[in-house]
């Protein structure tokens, strides 16, 4: 049985500025963009990789979400500290100096971690944690 992660989820707070940012700055693609009312989902993911998604929404829509809840929930929005996603990338040092580039909130310059791992953070223009990580570098065909 082979399991993959076909999709995850980021609220937006502005849909527009979110396209802008994963579209324009990330150069995802665009796979759908769903509006309700005054509700937008919008799928985006990236080029030549085609069951790999994020579905950007609007936050504590329903009916069983209380106005304290809904407000709770984007104050911790907009801190970065209830949604995140970890992106990677083969160009850290471009991709990190393209975010900067265009004014993104930086919460981490490009850095060696204990852990293992050299990365990024920024927040998208709602406010989630973006990292971002060096894949590592083939060498002789290996990773």
């Amino acid at each position: 049985m082979d399991i993959t992660i076909h999709s995850s989820f980021l609220p937006h707070t502005d849909a527009e500025a979110s396209l802008a940012f994963y579209r324009d700055v990330l150069g995802f693609e665009v796979r759908l963009d769903v509006g309700y009312e005054d509700m937008r989902w919008i799928t985006v993911g990236p080029p030549g990789q085609p069951s790999t998604a994020i579905v950007l929404h609007p936050p504590a829509v329903g009916y069983d979400v209380t106005e304290e809840e809904r407000t709770l929930l984007l104050e911790l929005i907009a801190k970065g500290s209830y949604f995140g996603v970890n992106l990677a990338t083969d160009d850290l040092d471009g991709t990190f100096a393209r975010i900067e580039a265009v004014g993104a909130d930086i919460v981490q310059e490009p850095i060696e971690q204990d852990y293992g791992v050299r990365d990024a953070a920024f927040r998208d223009p709602a406010g989630n944690l973006i990292r971002i990580q060096q894949t590592p570098q083939k060498e002789n065909g290996h990773e």
